[in-house]
């Protein structure tokens, strides 16, 4: 279900895109988001991308793994990552789903 949002006036919008959320791994969180047309009102929209650079790889920031915080996703190539991004459907956040590691109870191993 989609929820209308309201800005105030003058504001910016930013939506935090999945590669940051797997960067912070998790703390940030990326959200779905669409925009619809104002019949009534004029609106500017400037969509803006940044991406790490290709021969690099992305995951959680090492900084942000501790024994109490693990990783909750995986590390891979940059190439790879959008590779994988590009050759699927668009189904929700099916790819950053795909990207996270499967925790599992202490009794067993985890599994990516």
């Amino acid at each position: 279900m989609w929820t209308p949002v309201r800005p105030l006036p003058n504001t910016f919008i930013v939506n935090i895109g999945d590669i940051l959320e797997i960067i912070t791994n998790g703390i940030y969180r990326s959200v779905e988001h669409r925009a619809i047309v104002n019949s009534e009102k004029e609106r500017l929209s400037i969509a803006t991308f940044h991406g790490p650079r290709f021969g690099t790889d992305i995951g959680p920031s090492p900084s942000l793994v501790t024994d109490h915080t693990p990783p909750k996703f995986k590390r891979i190539g940059v190439e790879e990552y959008f590779r994988g991004l590009f050759s699927r459907e668009l189904q929700g956040k099916s790819y950053l789903e795909a990207m996270r590691i499967q925790q599992c109870n202490e009794n067993e191993e985890k599994t990516e």
